[in-house]
């Protein structure tokens, strides 16, 4: 029997990833977002995830056997994020509840399951690192859990199975990301290298001196497929990173060797992106034109608020991947090369000169 997947989100970091692997795979796929892209073997659907009867009519006829959740949308309040996200994922699977097809669904959330939201991040009792996916859930709201809440309602309706998957930060392609700290260093460091300036790492002394993870797109997508097709990973949720460690004294300097830069030492003071990148809008202006660059817009290459959020945590953010491999999920990505190929991949597009 031929699977057939719906990738929900598919324009983003994750959804693209993840479309490109179950293609690899010989999946059928049909890719859901508000203004598809034309992929070769894909099926586009256009929906507003906002609205039920938008998604109901999208979905009409489509009988996916697995389903892949790779998006969010950011609001100004936790409150609302609860209540947007929610219903993004309860529109979904209740457009495809009457075909009753679906045999499972994936869920990406991520570590602000143990960080807390944006409101609370990293602030208060957070369990201790390594995050474990047996550490339970914080007394604090948070939208992940109601996304989660969600698809655990769905599941015992339908008889599907589930997968929850934790990925730190994300690095992929992907333009208008919300979420985007591989393209965002990117322009950053171009930006720097065109005009002279120290490439001045952005974030805390916590997290300069402190191991880290990080998650490529590539290596979450091998997971959530990993987690579709394994009856012992059912109705489960797993943390997913590259597989390695580092600290951003290193990786700085490996991410400035690459753009031909020299890293500037440690700042006096925490010089955040939204500040030091706040009025680069002229100058990357005219790097797009002397290098017949394709995107003008720098605020849909960059979100410098969310790289400030993640290099700026005061506490370190490592996380236990035991679980999955335990059963059997063994993929590994170098978290250096991991930016090299977004890097090369910018180039490629002509996003970053």
């Amino acid at each position: 029997m031929t699977q057939t997947a719906l990738v929900v989100g598919a324009s983003g970091i994750v959804g693209s990833a993840t479309t490109h692997a179950l293609l690899e795979q010989g999946w059928q796929v049909a890719a859901l977002s508000r203004r598809p892209s034309q992929t070769a073997g894909v099926i586009p659907v256009a929906a507003d995830l906002q609205d039920p009867d938008s998604v109901r009519k999208a979905l009409e006829g489509l009988k996916p056997t697995h389903v892949f959740i790779t998006t969010w949308s950011r609001q100004a309040t936790e409150a609302e994020n609860i209540k947007v996200n929610a219903a993004m994922v309860r529109n979904v699977l209740d457009a495809l509840s009457p075909a009753k097809s679906v045999q499972h669904v994936a869920l990406v959330t991520g570590l602000k399951h143990y960080l807390g939201p944006f409101e609370a991040y990293g602030k208060g009792t957070l369990p201790q690192t390594p995050f474990r996916e047996s550490q339970g859930r914080l007394d604090v709201e948070n939208f992940y859990y109601a996304q989660e809440d969600e698809v655990f309602a769905a599941a015992e309706r339908d008889g599907f199975t589930w997968s929850v998957h934790r990925p730190h930060t994300i690095t992929g392609v992907a333009v208008g990301n919300a979420m985007n700290m591989a393209t965002t260093l990117a322009v950053y460091a171009s930006i720097c290298k065109a005009t002279d300036r120290p490439f001045i790492f952005p974030g805390s002394r916590v997290q300069w001196d402190s191991l880290t993870d990080m998650t490529d797109a590539r290596q979450l997508a091998k997971q959530q497929l990993w987690a579709a097709t394994t009856p012992a990973a059912a109705n489960q949720a797993f943390n997913v990173t590259n597989g390695d460690v580092f600290r951003w004294k290193w990786m700085w300097g490996q991410i400035a060797a690459y753009f031909e830069l020299e890293p500037a030492p440690f700042p006096s003071a925490v010089s955040p992106l939204e500040t030091q990148m706040a009025d680069d809008q002229a100058t990357w202006t005219q790097i797009v034109r002397e290098h017949g660059l394709k995107e003008a817009d720098i605020e849909r290459l960059i979100s410098p608020w969310h790289t400030d959020a993640d290099l700026g945590r005061p506490i370190e953010v490592v996380t236990d991947m035991s679980k999955s491999r335990a059963l059997g999920f063994t993929a590994f990505q170098a978290s250096d090369q991991a930016f090299f190929d977004v890097f090369d991949e910018l180039r490629a597009q002509r996003l970053i000169p």
